[in-house]
This record gives structure tokens, C-alpha cells and sequence, in this order.
């Protein structure tokens, strides 16, 4: 199943997730099993979010690099 960002309709690559109590916004990656209290979001806004004033955001996404830094002997 192909899962559509909220905002724009392209294929969602973040699941956002908040908590009002603790005034805390969370970004993971998007996983096969949904998510009933997430938003999901493409990866440009995802890149693009900013939490309301006084609220912490946490990017808990897994990166991969395109490229493997060299070592230098």
C-alpha cells in the first residue's frame, strides 16, 4: 500500500508524530505498519519541518550515505 504525504500527495517517506503534553514533535522513518496518531510526510517536508515556538523536535530518521567518507592514512 502506498502511503501519500499529508501535504502534498507524494509518496510519504516520515512518519511525524507529536505529543501535546509534552510539547514534542518526533520524526521516524516510515515503516510498514501505520501509525493511527502519525502524519505521514515526503521527505521534503519532512527535511522542511519546524515544531511551534517552545516545542522540541526530534529527528529519530536513520540515514544512509550516498558516499562513504574516505580514510585517510
Amino acid at each position: 500500500m502506498l502511503v501519500s504525504c499529508t501535504r502534498c500527495n507524494s509518496p510519504a517517506a516520515v512518519m511525524m508524530t507529536f505529543n501535546y503534553t509534552d510539547s514534542a514533535v518526533w520524526l521516524d522513518d516510515m515503516t510498514t505498519a501505520s501509525e493511527p496518531y502519525g502524519y505521514p510526510l515526503c521527505a521534503n517536508h519532512g527535511d522542511r519541518m519546524t515544531p511551534p515556538h517552545g516545542w522540541t523536535l526530534t529527528d529519530r530518521r536513520t540515514t544512509t550515505r550516498l558516499f562513504a567518507p574516505l580514510s585517510v592514512a
